[in-house]
């Protein structure tokens, strides 16, 4: 690694003009007074919550604005270059060549229609690094090295051809192909299950230490970026909070804010009892397709009491949504029965009466896409009012204000639209929405893997507050075992369609444990320094052993 600094970034500044109708322009600033050094070799993890400036400080890295906004100050200097005075012809230059750039989503940054290696090489082709052989020559050994399958005919598939986490490394070979010098990671691993994440992080630190390349890792998982950083920097509001050493920031956090994010998830709910009473849902021997052939779901059984969580955990195409998907009616299920408070569902929604309808309600993942984005707030809550109990006008009104003050919001947010929300009262919006249904049940799909850690946080508190107060039973599919351990009364864990464990919290996640149940829980990242080289050491051993 080199003495001197390969990236320098000093004062950086991005701003925004908001423009209201009949008041002046004004300039709002994104991100305030930003400085920072990197070295060849090393990486600095950006953390912080949503809106903190993460991604806006990895794209001006590259000397990119997004739409509306500029940077309006400071200077980002590569090799002594500030590449904030380039010309177009320059920027264009450096940019997939010098500074390469990973997406979180790999499924969205993939052409569905062109061969993954034709995408692969594309960069060091357009900029006459090398020739189409010796560009796919390389690729070869980059899928090698990144421990892609059957690395000399991987870029012949197309992306629907291979796992998410599979993906997301092609990406990354994507990003080295052109030798970059430096590499923007922008939450490559935020949507990605725990094992397939962890098989992802040790290919990301593999790549960095064999080419020597300067990253920048933007993540709001302190115990992720806390395996692959050798500095961190903590930001919120566009603002630093605090700059480090990974030690530094994990061990020895100054900041009231770094330390909240590094103790994170230090809630626990109490283990209950099973009632005596019997199941609100019982999942009797459910079998499943979509296609009425290959089989997605096979022989599940379980149960959940009133008042309890049940976690369903598993990695990506385990059956966690496909279940639910099951017990909602939206999909017929081949074999099996549902049973939900003492009745026999139909196995068609539109075959449900109103009753079972208005008592099991779900919130989604992605609030974003959930809500009528030209309905107000109000509106979005006061139609289940209206629909399920016939109740509208002043009295709607007032019960929707009684909704929005349960969950932590007040009647000032009742004539505002989703777009003025940020991510994490749009999912109380949905949270109030299912309430607004009087249900028994609530299945919670993913409904926090979408947020920040802090903001997260404050969902889970907010729906074990709303369980003791309504004895709601939760449904909650994660593949987050963080929260899996801090709100489950009981935990069903799945694989490829088959549970394999299920029990109380504290029977499922004490041993001896099923070789899948443990790899899952042994993949959840801590909140400590050299965790992934010992977790992979272990594997490594155990294979040797095998």
């Amino acid at each position: 690694m080199s003495d001197t600094h390969f990236l320098e970034v000093n004062g950086l500044e991005i701003s925004a003009r908001i423009n209201m109708p009949g008041e002046p322009s004004r300039k709002i600033i994104l991100v305030d007074n930003i400085s920072f050094n990197l070295k060849r070799g090393e990486v600095l993890g950006l953390i912080g919550e949503s809106g903190a400036g993460k991604s806006t400080i990895g794209l001006a890295a590259m000397s990119y604005g997004r739409s509306g906004c500029e940077i309006s100050g400071g200077s980002i200097k590569i090799e002594g270059d500030d590449i904030l005075k380039m010309n177009a012809k320059q920027v264009n230059e450096i940019r997939g060549t010098r500074v390469a750039y990973v997406a979180q989503s790999a499924a969205a940054s993939f052409n569905p229609a062109h061969r993954i290696g034709d995408q692969v090489i594309e960069v060091a082709l357009e900029h006459k690094l090398m020739s189409k052989s010796e560009a796919l020559e390389y690729a070869d050994i980059l899928y090698e090295k990144l421990g892609l399958p059957d690395p000399k005919n991987f870029g012949k598939r197309y992306p629907h051809q291979v796992s998410g986490g599979q993906l997301q490394r092609a990406m990354t070979v994507m990003a080295l192909c052109a030798k970059p010098d430096l590499i923007v990671f922008d939450e490559p691993t935020t949507a990605l299950d725990v094992t397939t994440q962890i098989e992802v992080l040790a290919t990301i630190k593999t790549a960095i230490e064999d080419t020597g390349v300067a990253a920048l890792y933007i993540t709001h998982d302190l115990a992720v970026v806390a395996q692959v950083s050798d500095q961190i920097m903590v930001l919120r509001n566009g603002k630093m909070v605090e700059y480090g050493t990974t030690d530094e920031i994990i061990n020895h956090a100054q900041q009231k804010y770094t330390q909240d994010l590094v103790s994170i998830r230090a809630m626990e709910k109490p283990e209950q009892a099973l009632p005596d009473s019997p199941a609100i849902l019982q999942v009797n021997h459910i079998s499943a397709a979509y296609d009425g052939v290959n089989k997605i779901l096979k022989d599940v059984t379980l149960e959940l009491h009133a008042g309890q969580t049940l976690s369903i955990v598993g990695e990506s195409g385990s059956g966690k949504s496909t279940l639910a998907r099951v017990i909602t009616g939206l999909l017929p299920q081949m074999e099996g029965e549902i049973v939900f408070n003492g009745e026999s569902l139909s196995k068609a929604l539109k075959d449900r009466v109103p009753e079972q309808l208005r008592d099991l309600q779900m919130i989604y993942q992605m609030a974003d896409v959930a809500m009528n984005p030209r309905h107000t707030i109000g509106q979005i809550i006061g139609r289940p009012i209206e629909f399920y109990f016939g109740i509208k006008g002043a009295e709607n009104r007032r019960r929707t204000i009684e909704l929005l003050d349960q969950i932590e919001l007040g009647e000032k947010y009742i004539d505002r639209y989703p777009a003025e929300l940020s991510g994490g009262q749009k999912q109380r919006v949905c949270i109030a929405r299912a309430l607004a249904a009087k249900p028994s049940l609530i299945i919670c799909d993913e409904v926090t893997s979408a947020l920040d850690p802090l903001v997260a946080d404050g969902i889970l508190q907010l729906l074990m507050e709303l369980q003791k107060k309504h004895n709601i039973a939760y449904l909650f599919i994660t593949h987050d075992l963080a929260t899996v351990k801090a709100i489950s009364d009981s935990i069903a864990v799945m694989y490829q369609g088959s549970l394999v464990r299920f029990g109380q919290k504290s029977a499922v996640l004490s041993p001896p444990f099923d070789d899948y149940t443990d790899m899952l829980l042994s993949s959840v990242p801590q909140m400590e320094l050299g965790w992934l080289e010992k977790v992979l050491s272990t594997r490594k051993m155990q294979s040797a052993d095998n």
